[in-house]
């Protein structure tokens, strides 16, 4: 039987996600195990600025700084909601991407042994 150690739970911030978080809380508790809320911006920040010429490498990586940590404040928000989540141990993370490939890098980086995802979101 499997006897997850490390769960990734990838997140776009919907109900859907909310769900999939409560379950992978749930299994943790479960098992022990720890709980990696992870969050993928799809889109590039220098794909959107291209047609106003504002393509300086310090700008993009300025931005991009900018929307991971927004990300991550929401990423606390949709924890902290659960209370289930103070009974685990949970991290949470963000990155930009195409987010399957994304998602799979981060799964292998974490040797995470359990990915929880909405089907719907």
């Amino acid at each position: 039987m499997l006897a997850p150690t490390r769960i990734l739970v990838p997140t776009d911030f919907s109900e859907y996600s909310d769900k999939a978080l409560r379950q992978a809380l749930d299994i943790a508790k479960q098992y022990k195990a720890k709980v990696y809320v992870f969050h993928v911006i799809h889109e590039t920040v220098s794909d959107k600025i291209d047609d106003y010429g504002l393509t300086y490498p310090s700008y993009v990586k300025d931005m991009e700084a900018k929307l991971i940590a927004a990300a991550k404040i929401k990423l606390d928000e949709q924890v902290g909601k659960l209370p289930q989540a103070k009974e685990v141990e949970v991290f949470t993370g963000a990155a930009i991407g195409n987010p399957a490939e994304v998602i799979l890098k981060e799964e292998a980086a974490k040797k995470i042994d359990l990915i929880v995802i909405a089907s719907l979101g």
